[in-house]
């Protein structure tokens, strides 16, 4: 099995044995056969492993040096030379000092896109050509396509696990010198690999949480950083219905954890005003006021450089990662600011979220690009509409 997977995955080319692949190890499984599969090929394969944070947990171990061990482990039973990375810095100026300023700010942000486009596709990057390689590879589950003779980022065989939506923001000239391997697999698939070849992270579980960071207690973690302050949970009458422990704990479309009860469906969060700390909810996931049908969105980018397609676009597009893709419009592009319509009403367009938007070419879902949303249109309770057809 493994060696039709690896042949599947890249037909046999002699030229690209004297390649140097370096593969960003994370001490994961998904990192684990990125190597794997790029040293059976025939590429020369260069493991490296970022540190980007500094936390020692109750015993007073590091978590990166845990999860190097495993980098270890792994490049040692392949027989690959492996080296270790700091970039403490440039991770907390570049990534989490931005993610503290969207929380006080009220927002909700998602650092896999800043880390992925400052981080690890930037400096990392830009260290690895310096080590003299010729790509870099990661374990995302998505794909690396030339298409009309320019690399395409592609959506991964394995939708569950597509992670183009977090690579939307990276450099496309970068794409010339990175691979996916993955991308072309099943997750099961990449377990089967990591078990048959006996790699010592063939039954770790996928890390989760914040970007580097990993999991924890989100609210006692952001509370070393950002002091709560207490407020007013509001139904959109102005009605007090509850008390919330912290603006920057909560979510537009959140259900969980918010403490509030009584008769009556679900309360939801539908918005929230900074200025006032005031959370507002309101009952029922079917709430008209937590649909709306377009949106505008700023800090544009396109993975293929300057924009080349005719507007009004018809494509596809996600403003969450757990979304499946929705048919949308680029209505149209002004001063930086894209105007995007829907097919069908949307639930919980919040600001300063991604949207991504996606484009059907040569029989592959490209990712043309994203932005931030800047603004999420009238919802359907402001503008006194019965809400039809809404998305989940």
């Amino acid at each position: 099995m493994s060696d039709q997977l690896l042949t599947s995955l890249y037909p046999h080319n002699p030229s690209l044995a004297t390649k140097t692949v370096v593969v960003g190890m994370s001490g994961g499984v998904d990192s684990s056969v990125t190597a794997l599969v790029l040293k059976q090929l025939g590429y020369r394969v260069i493991g490296l492993f970022m540190k980007n944070w500094e936390e020692s947990d109750e015993f007073g171990v590091c978590q990166a040096s845990k999860e190097f061990a495993d980098v270890e482990k792994v490049c040692e039973k392949l027989e690959i030379p492996y080296y270790s990375v700091e970039f403490v810095k440039e991770y907390r100026d570049n990534v989490f000092t931005h993610f503290l300023n969207e929380y006080q700010d009220g927002h909700t942000p998602n650092p896999d896109i800043l880390c992925n486009r400052e981080i690890k596709f930037k400096v990392f990057f830009d260290h690895a050509m310096k080590l003299g390689a010729d790509y870099l590879a990661t374990g995302h589950y998505c794909q690396n396509i030339l298409i009309e003779e320019q690399q395409r980022l592609v959506k991964g065989l394995d939708s569950s696990k597509d992670q183009s939506y977090f690579l939307y923001a990276i450099d496309g000239k970068t794409l010339n010198n990175v691979l996916f391997p993955l991308g072309h697999l099943l997750k099961s698939q990449v377990r089967e690999l990591a078990k048959q070849s006996g790699l010592a992270t063939k039954d770790k579980k996928d890390s989760t949480g914040i970007c580097f960071i990993g999991e924890r207690n989100f609210k006692e973690f952001l509370g070393q950083y950002l002091k709560p302050k207490k407020g007013e949970f509001r139904s959109l009458d102005e009605s007090v219905v509850g008390e919330h422990i912290g603006m920057q704990f909560y979510t537009i479309g959140q259900r969980k954890g918010l403490g509030l009860g009584g008769q009556g469906e679900p309360w939801f969060v539908v918005k929230k005003d900074p200025s006032l700390n005031i959370v507002y909810v309101v009952r029922g996931e079917k709430h008209p006021a937590l649909y709306a049908q377009e949106l505008w969105a700023n800090e544009l980018t396109w993975i293929s450089g300057a924009f080349k397609h005719q507007l009004p676009l018809k494509c596809w597009a996600k403003s969450r990662y757990r979304q499946k893709d929705q048919v949308c419009t680029i209505e149209s592009i002004a001063d930086g600011v894209a105007h995007v319509t829907f097919e069908k009403p949307q639930r919980s367009l919040t600001p300063r979220q991604s949207v991504v938007f996606y484009l059907d070419w040569e029989g592959e879902r490209v990712c043309l690009g994203g932005g931030m949303i800047k603004l999420a249109g009238k919802s359907f309770w402001e503008q006194g509409l019965e809400l039809t057809h809404p998305t989940s």
